[in-house]
């Protein structure tokens, strides 16, 4: 996939995106048209292909091709991933485009973020869709796994992980609400042993939880906000408020941190500003790397309860935003007309496709 000094492209993974994107994502300090270009080299090598985005004028998303998935799934970081069974289906990345275009705007909020930040979060470091079995044939697959390193690039710092589930209210807040017990289910959920291999033997280690093999702490859990308005929100919030009161979760939520935010005001001051409510103390706010133990919320600041002029505030800024949105996806899609013929003319690729 195409590359630059941030590594591959996690088109590979399942991620629909326009070159504009593509192009925040890999190098955006070079012009467009290199990114451009690679693509076009990628899409005649059969490893991706293109839509036109529905309802979005001309804007066209990449996304890869069966075979792309094959090739990249041999990368290193990517060995022993399990793609989406739709990641290369046409009809499914249709079907999907709305939810897949803000999970991948969310990932660049965070990707931006870091560089900003100087910290460290690369593009395959925001995998979406990694599949973690519960038993009975279930699973939990969350819409990304973030990998993130606090501190400047060369120095000390901590390495979060977070599971990343984007709503954007097509599904009831009792639904929304029962992935916390999804969750809860993979912290606690040790695999059965092997037929024959029942009766622990002597000096061998006793079996743990699934996710051990996978992490050393298990993710925070993060679910960002979309699709609704400030009342919207307000029940969401509170629908997951109530699911972690429920007992059975006391353990999850006690060494788990799950926290909630608006995609709104994520998108406005970046994701490590204080505007994630834990599911726990839904009236504070903490940055999303907020660790019980070391942070202390800002208890002050409430969300979206009892105060009409903090809901007006909020709806104006969630206006805003989709404002703002809009009018970029409108630019993407002049911007990519205009390129139509530049992305597609013989002999106008002079750049190296990086393979990892």
């Amino acid at each position: 996939m195409p590359g630059g000094s941030q590594g591959p492209v996690p088109l590979s993974l399942g991620l629909l995106q326009p070159p504009r994107g593509l192009h925040l994502i890999l190098n955006p300090q070079v012009r467009i048209e290199q990114t451009r270009r690679r693509l076009a080299k990628l899409r005649a090598e059969g490893l991706v292909d293109r839509i036109t985005l529905p309802q979005r004028g001309r804007l066209r998303g990449w996304s890869p091709t069966q075979y792309g998935v094959q090739v990249a799934c041999e990368w290193p970081e990517l060995r022993g991933r399990r793609p989406s069974k739709t990641v290369s289906d046409r009809t499914a990345v249709r079907l999907r485009v709305g939810h897949a275009l803000t999970v991948t705007e969310t990932g660049l909020a965070f990707l931006q973020d870091a560089r900003r930040r100087g910290e460290l979060c690369r593009p395959l470091d925001w995998i979406p869709e990694v599949y973690h079995p519960i038993g009975s044939g279930e699973a939990v697959i969350p819409d990304a796994l973030l990998y993130y390193r606090r501190g400047r690039d060369g120095g000390e710092g901590a390495m979060l992980r977070a599971f990343v589930e984007v709503d954007r209210a097509t599904m009831g807040p009792e639904r929304l609400a029962a992935k916390l017990t999804a969750y809860a289910r993979l912290y606690d959920y040790v695999p059965a042993p092997a037929p024959g291999r029942r009766h622990r033997q002597a000096g061998q280690e006793p079996l743990q939880e699934e996710w051990r093999r996978h992490y050393p702490l298990f993710p925070r859990l993060l679910f960002v906000l979309d699709g609704t308005g400030p009342a919207g929100i307000e029940t969401r919030i509170t629908a997951l408020r109530a699911a972690a009161a429920d007992l059975a979760l006391a353990g999850f939520l006690r060494n788990v941190p799950v926290l909630v935010a608006p995609l709104v005001e994520v998108l406005q001051g970046g994701p490590a500003e204080p505007v994630w409510h834990p599911v726990q103390d839904p009236r504070s706010t903490v940055s999303w790397s907020h660790s019980p133990s070391l942070d202390t919320p800002h208890a002050g600041r409430i969300a979206y309860c009892g105060s009409r002029k903090l809901e007006r505030q909020y709806w104006t800024a969630l206006q805003q935003g989709r404002n703002r949105r809009r009018t970029r996806l409108n630019h993407l899609a002049v911007a990519d007309s205009c390129a139509l013929l530049t992305d597609e003319r013989p002999g106008s690729d002079t750049d190296d496709v990086r393979l990892m």
